[in-house]
């Protein structure tokens, strides 16, 4: 019997990876894409000689064409990290917006569900505390961060009327902030950055005075989400996250205790829009799909620790001596 191919965008990312890892587990034959503007070949070169795995170089913002069948589409394509889409912030837009169209037709024409990867940040800098899907956000489009948040709303938009308007099977995961190994020392966002930094012997850098919240859940925890949204029959928007939250100033002194550094905090002026808050609310994810994070963060912290550790020291060194944002 033929296993059940997925088309997963963004294979080549931290996320998309992991997906690829998962869906050949279970089963399924994989489609990775990926463009390679921030993913790298090296987070799936242990796929490539498998039989169940083929791989298209791909910009997803053109018309995509995958011969043959698809019953999953996951759409994994966009830069993630403010250093990545503050410096290629058209693609970014073009990535949500064409890049989601494109895939949406793709599924119409397969008939195929289709998965879409949003993000916390449609909320923007809340003012609702935690996030629920229920929130509509606080974002502001012309900021720096625009480029991002609105990309993301668009594509839930535009998925939202593929569903209602064709009929489209189709599924939204709002993502909160997400760690793990094959994630890219130099992302820019806080957990790598300050990881980066203690393997360099550099001072924390926290931006503002460290009293705003993130809540980091560990990668595996989030597939798992991934996988049970795709399966589900729930077509509205369902966050998944770990509600653990913490400060940025006590998770810079969790990986400064973690790393052994001797190296203290500097703060820095908070950058523009930088959201005060973020914790998610998991009610939904609890009762439809049965999930909530297993990992802890401690567990999940050494696991990353020793990935980014065991990296050859010239990777360490690709940090940005100034990274933008505690994300």
């Amino acid at each position: 019997m033929a296993r059940e191919r997925v088309l997963i965008t963004g294979a080549a990312g931290f996320l998309g990876s992991h997906l690829c890892d998962r869906f050949i587990k279970e089963g399924y034959h994989v489609v990775g894409m990926d463009n390679l503007i921030t993913g790298d070949l090296r987070n799936i070169e242990h796929l490539f000689k498998l039989e169940q795995f083929e791989f298209y170089h791909h910009d997803v913002s053109k018309f995509i064409h995958v011969p043959g069948e698809l019953r999953y589409i996951l759409h994994f394509a966009s830069p993630a990290s403010p250093i990545d889409y503050l410096k290629i912030p058209i693609q970014t837009l073009k990535v949500g917006s064409l890049g989601t169209h494109n895939c949406l037709g793709l599924a119409k024409a397969k008939k195929a569900r289709i998965l879409v990867a949003s993000t916390s940040e449609i909320y923007g800098d809340p003012m609702v505390h935690p996030q629920n899907e229920d929130y509509w956000g606080n974002v502001n489009p012309i900021g720096p961060r625009g480029v991002y948040d609105e990309a993301k709303r668009f594509q839930e938009a535009m998925t939202m009327a593929y569903h209602t308007f064709h009929g489209l099977e189709t599924r939204i995961i709002r993502i909160f902030n997400t760690y793990g190994p094959r994630m890219r020392l130099n992302d820019g966002r806080a957990l790598p950055a300050f990881i980066g930094q203690a393997l360099r012997g550099e001072d924390l850098t926290v931006f503002g005075d460290g009293s705003q919240t993130r809540s980091f859940c560990y990668v595996d925890d989030l597939v798992d989400g991934i996988y049970k949204l795709l399966l589900s029959d729930y077509a509205s928007p369902v966050n998944v996250g770990n509600p653990d939250e913490i400060s940025l100033k006590d998770f810079a002194e969790e990986i400064i205790k973690l790393t052994g550094t001797t190296q203290k905090i500097v703060y820095k002026p908070l950058p523009v829009d930088d959201p005060k808050q973020r914790q998610p609310d998991i009610t939904r994810a609890k009762q439809i799909l049965g999930w909530s994070p297993k990992v802890n963060r401690k567990e999940g912290l050494k696991i990353t620790y020793d990935y980014f550790r065991s990296l050859p020291p010239e990777e360490w060194l690709k940090q940005p001596k100034e990274f933008i944002s505690n994300k």
